[in-house]
């Protein structure tokens, strides 16, 4: 085919239903799906306008995940990756910015993609005086290698979806403020059982700062221990997948104490409480008083009932009884996810204020 012009990545699998769509929206254009047999690539030759096309792909082919303008196709060896890349970089990555570079190294080379990275990196930073920012670049050198030819381009930072960009904070420090006491779901054993995995992956889903089981009065201890089981469970299977998912802090695993409920609210009296059920105040209404009742130092308290709701008792002693989703019944497993939701799209702007050091 003719130099690529565009460098196009999809789904695996869809790359050609990408590549079919492509040269419908714009028929002069060439569109090759898996090139040499990989997969969820698309390269596209024949650009009469390239930032034109790009742009006609990208408006009209949601099967494309990504794509880049192709400013030089050269040689897969590190002389030409990096001579190319700082040729790209002129006029393109001023002095006063920050860049990455990021390499995608398909086939066999006598080189890495971190060799690549390093390189190319000096010979952009020699070029442009740019300097290098790898969390949050102001533009990206793009060097996607597939056998013996490098494709390189350079973008905006924007190019790049990230989880945490700067100024998005993580929500984390909130929920480790909150203590969540949880009445068991008691039933048959299955039943108790797989409610206690439920629970549990939602509760470590969110690593609050602690977990109390609080049954009210004397109860059957079977339908317990099975409800019980399987929340150790869900805590540990969720747990175990934060660990590898989460490259930039270390997850925390939720512990876990049994206490009577009336006991837990007696001992907590002083302490903010908020009780989960259904004459409860909407979110919306109690925006302010659950603002305030953050702000105080130490945990928040957060009681959540099963197949039984909170006694009634018990909503003397509370700051808030909070109605999470007005005219619905929410299941035992997701009360206090739904809870924690609303609570982190409360207090998102309030961060800082209501957390402080104390949750860093």
């Amino acid at each position: 085919m003719a130099n690529v012009c565009i460098f196009a990545k999809t789904m695996l699998d869809m790359e050609r239903i990408a590549a079919q769509r492509i040269m419908e929206v714009a028929e002069w254009l060439q569109a090759i799906p898996a090139p040499a047999g990989y997969k969820g690539i698309v390269l596209v030759s024949g650009c009469r306008d390239p930032e034109r096309d790009l742009q006609i792909i990208l408006d009209n082919v949601p099967e494309v995940d990504r794509a880049f303008i192709v400013m030089e196709e050269v040689p897969a060896t590190l002389e030409e990756i990096a001579g190319a890349a700082a040729r790209v970089a002129r006029g393109k990555i001023s002095p006063q910015e920050c860049f990455a570079v990021r390499t995608v190294r398909r086939g066999k080379h006598p080189f890495t993609s971190i060799d690549v990275n390093v390189v190319t990196g000096d010979a952009v930073r020699r070029e442009t005086g740019a300097c290098v920012n790898l969390t949050a670049p102001d533009k990206i050198v793009l060097v996607e290698i597939i056998k013996d030819k490098a494709y390189i381009g350079v973008v905006p930072g924007s190019y790049e979806w990230r989880k945490l960009p700067p100024g998005k904070k993580p929500v984390h420090r909130i929920l480790r403020k909150i203590r969540a006491a949880q009445m068991p779901y008691l039933g048959p054993r299955e039943a108790s059982y797989k409610m206690g995995v439920r629970v549990g992956r939602e509760v470590q889903n969110f690593e609050i700062g602690e977990l109390v089981i609080a049954p009210a009065g004397r109860i059957d201890a079977e339908p317990l221990y099975h409800f019980l089981r399987g929340l150790f469970e869900g805590i540990d299977s969720r747990y175990s997948i934060q660990v590898r998912s989460y490259t930039n802090r270390k997850p925390w695993k939720v512990p876990v104490y049994l206490q009577d409920i009336h006991q837990f609210v007696r001992q907590h009296r002083g302490e903010p409480i908020i009780v989960l059920e259904p004459e409860g105040k909407p979110v919306s209404k109690a925006k302010e008083e659950i603002i305030e009742l953050f702000r105080r130092r130490g945990k928040v308290n957060i009681l959540a009932g099963a197949r039984e709701g909170i006694p009634l008792g018990i909503y003397r002693f509370a700051d808030l009884v909070l109605d999470i989703a007005p005219g619905i019944t929410l299941s035992t497993e997701y009360a206090l996810s739904s809870a924690f939701i609303a609570i982190i799209s409360v207090l998102y702007n309030y961060i800082d204020e209501v957390v402080g050091e104390e949750g860093s």
